[in-house]
Order: C-alpha cells, then structure tokens, then sequence
C-alpha cells in the first residue's frame, strides 16, 4: 500500500456515510455477542471480535471531484469471497428510482487497516465503476485521536518486483455537509435519556418500544418451543388443536419471503424514508424563516433606534 494517491481527485464525504457504517457495524456487533454477555463477571473467556461489515457508496462526480453522499449494505462472504450480485443490482435499482444521479462509486468496510484479502471484493465492484473508491472505518476507540478513523482509499496499478500489482493508496478528503444534515446529524448523536429516565426523543421512544416488542415475541416464541419440545418427549399430552395453530402460523412464514413481498417492503421502506426527510427539510425551513425573522425584527429595531438618536442630534 502507498502512502498517498496521485490521482489529484477531490474527495467530499457527508456524515450520513459514517453515521450508516457505525450503525451497520453496530448492530452486527450486538447479533453476534452470545445472550447475556453484558451479566457476565469478566472472568470467562472473551467474546470473539465481531465480523467486518461491507457496503457500497453512492454519491456524484462531477469532474475532478467526487462527492460520496449515502451508503447501503452488501451480502458478501469474506472467506470465499462470495457477493451477491442480485442483492446489490436491486439495491442499485431502488436507489436509482429515488436518486437518478446517484451512482455506484465504490464501497465500506471496517478494520484498522486495508488488507490485502479486501483486493477481491474491489476487483469485483471494477464492472460497475473502473475506479472504485474504498471507505474504511475503524470501530477501535482511540480517545487521544482528534482526527475521524476514516480512510479512503484509491487503487493504481504500479510494478513491484518487475509485476504489476493493483495496491491501495491513502487519498485525503474533507467533510462536506449542510445546515440539513448538521441538524439531524446532531439530533442522533444526542439520543439519550431525559431526567425522568423516558426517552429524550420520539426516535429514542419508538426504539424503545420495538425493542420490547421483539423482547417479548422472543420469549413467547421460546415458551411455545419449549412447550413443543416436551410434548414431542412426552413430558406433556400431545394438544391438535394446538398444534393446528402452530402449524398454521408457520405456513404464514414463507409468505414474507417472496420476491413480491421484499419488492412493496423496499418500496414501502424508501417512502418512509422520503417522508422523513421532507419532515426534516420543513422543520429545518421552520427554524431557519423564524431566525431570519427574528433577525429581521432586531435589525430593523436597532435602525429605529439609531434614526431617532441622529435626528434628535
């Protein structure tokens, strides 16, 4: 890997990119701590490192300058490195729908460095952009560090060892963002309890109650297995009338995993997505009408008052 590209491409990254690989990589981390890991008293064996993460990024490139906008997840198998191309053609689609000048410009992983394994998976992406860029964020804490633990990286052919070899280089970037996204960006970044212990926003309180809701199918689901269990032992009478529910309620299970179902999900999910951010653009245009006219009634206040006082004098 070299030490800096020359290129002399203009890299912009927005901060939804971050904020979408910190929460992609956090909730990998959670599904793969065994149950009960925060109860444990430290003396057992540590929980193994959670897996690498894998995305695309989207964005514009006008000229010389790239400007990396949003960022969604890819299926990819990093020990065989298996991708699925279906699933990344379809998200590409919807995107495009919502997005018509947004296209493929590269992709995110997580680590502390690139490896040499992460190769693959950028030869891979050459047939949707010839010169696909690398994101990577590193999840480790380094609280001396002052800069973002993000990279982005270029590839260049150069000859090593008389073989050429395609080799990651460091590109440097700037953050670039709007009054918009400043604002959101920092309403999520302070998503926490208010003094009463409810939850400081309706964000926060809406997670909250999913978040009890699957807890609590998740346990009824483990009752009526358990249940199942012992009257397939004999521990307890076998029940057909409960047996027609269950069955019943598992011939529902296909239906939400058709292609048709996936399709209105997405669709459905894109325009919850729409309304939000137009929900957000008019309370950010809110904010912003009523501190121009609070600016406005100042200034002119202040002219008033300044007129006044020269007449007089």
């Amino acid at each position: 890997m070299a030490s800096s590209s020359s290129s002399g491409l203009t890299f912009k990254l927005h901060p939804l990119v971050i904020v979408n690989i910190s929460d992609h990589y956090t909730r990998v981390k959670s599904q793969s701590q065994p149950p009960h890991a925060d109860t444990s008293d430290g003396e057992g064996e540590a929980s193994p490192p959670p897996p690498r993460v894998f995305g695309c990024v989207i964005g514009i490139q006008r000229g010389r300058t790239v400007e990396i906008f949003n960022s969604f997840e890819l299926l990819y198998e990093p020990s065989t490195h298996t991708l699925d191309r279906s699933f990344l053609m379809k998200k590409q689609e919807l995107y495009k729908k919502v997005f018509p000048k947004f296209y493929v410009l590269g992709w995110y992983s997580t680590g502390s460095d690139a490896q040499e394994s992460d190769m693959h998976l950028h030869k891979a992406l050459m047939d949707i952009n010839e010169s696909p860029v690398y994101v990577l964020l590193n999840p480790s804490i380094n609280h001396p560090q002052k800069d973002l633990p993000v990279t982005i990286f270029e590839s260049e052919l150069h000859v090593i060892g008389g073989i050429p070899r395609l080799i990651f280089v460091r590109s440097s970037y700037t953050i670039e963002t709007v009054e918009a996204e400043r604002i959101s960006v920092d309403h999520v970044a302070h998503l926490k309890p208010s003094d009463g212990g409810s939850a400081g926003t309706q964000l926060s309180a809406h997670l909250t109650g999913i978040h009890s809701a699957i807890k609590m199918l998740n346990s009824r689901v483990r009752v009526l297995h358990h249940y199942l269990l012992a009257m397939e032992k004999g521990d307890v009478p076998c029940d057909n009338s409960l047996l027609r529910q269950v069955s019943s309620l598992l011939r529902r299970l296909p239906a939400i995993e058709s292609g048709k179902f996936q399709d209105d999900f997405l669709m459905e999910y894109n325009d919850i997505l729409l309304i939000t951010y137009l929900a957000m653009f008019t309370n950010c245009s809110s904010t912003m009408n009523e501190l121009v006219d609070k600016f406005n009634t100042a200034y002119d206040r202040h002219s008033r008052r300044g007129g006044s006082r020269s007449g007089f004098i």
